[in-house]
């Protein structure tokens, strides 16, 4: 099965520098591929370059696409670090 769903971005930096490394490393602990699309644009999102290289913004909607044995985990965790954890982090600066 693959689950695909959006999400939208509500920290001040969007994946932008840390916010995208705590995206990036929450998306690394699965053995689900995670992809992540902007505007019909798709990254792998366990690539940091490629995360970055989306330029996700405060307000855009982003689509993940997951699939494999642990993606209801996966996406989970992902919405909890979109919807709380990347705030925590822009506060921190």
């Amino acid at each position: 099965m693959t689950i695909k769903t959006q999400l939208k971005i509500i920290n001040k930096s969007g994946l932008h520098a840390r916010p995208a490394v705590v995206f990036v490393k929450a998306c690394r602990k699965y053995k689900s591929r995670i992809i992540l699309e902007k505007n019909g644009r798709k990254a792998d999102a366990k690539n940091i370059l490629q995360v970055l290289s989306l330029g996700v913004d405060q307000g855009d909607i982003i689509t993940l696409i997951i699939e494999g044995e642990d993606e209801e985990k996966a996406l989970r965790e992902i919405k909890e670090v979109v919807e709380k954890k990347l705030v925590e982090v822009d506060e921190k600066k």
